[in-house]
């Protein structure tokens, strides 16, 4: 695939690479542009190479779970080297009341319920759901078999009934 062709499908799924990264990142907007970014120049300059194994949608969101992982792993570990070291990391103040209470309100429904599911079953939920992936393309994307992703496809969606009230938990 020449520049000009992965250009263009990079452009074509953009939208839900950045959804996806999202979903690695905790939801958490700035690391998700930071990693969506170093993925893009690693497709570019050709660091990573799509082998046409899989779609190039299920092949790059791969690349994104790992490339996410890789930076959790290296925030960790610098925080953890600053510890050791004897300097002390500042917490953040704690929100106000008042950004408090309109933070929860703004939460509704199913992404409160999403929020509290673990992080396999909402990654595969993500994918299924959002990304419009079989379950065996979510299985690639994230790493794992075929029967470990419908495991936690099944439980994450009997966890989100019960949580919106539409099932008994198990």
């Amino acid at each position: 695939m020449n520049d000009a062709e992965l250009r263009q499908q990079l452009e074509q799924v953009h939208a839900d690479s950045f959804g996806w990264a999202m979903t690695c990142c905790d939801r958490d907007r700035d690391n998700a542009e930071e990693v969506l970014q170093t993925v893009y120049l690693a497709v570019l300059d050709g660091r990573a190479r799509y082998d046409a194994r899989s779609s190039f949608r299920t092949w790059l969101f791969g690349v994104i779970r790992r490339t996410a992982a890789s930076e959790q792993r290296r925030t960790w570990l610098r925080q953890l080297l600053l510890v050791r070291d004897g300097d002390r990391l500042i917490p953040d103040a704690p929100p106000s009341p008042d950004a408090e209470a309109e933070r929860e309100s703004s939460r509704v429904g199913l992404q409160l319920a999403l929020a509290r599911l673990a992080t396999r079953q909402r990654q595969v939920l993500h994918l299924v759901f959002y990304q419009d992936l079989t379950l065996s393309e979510a299985a690639v994307v994230m790493g794992v078999t075929v029967g470990s992703a419908r495991t936690h496809y099944a439980r994450g969606k009997a966890r989100v009934a019960a949580l919106l009230g539409h099932a008994e938990p198990r």
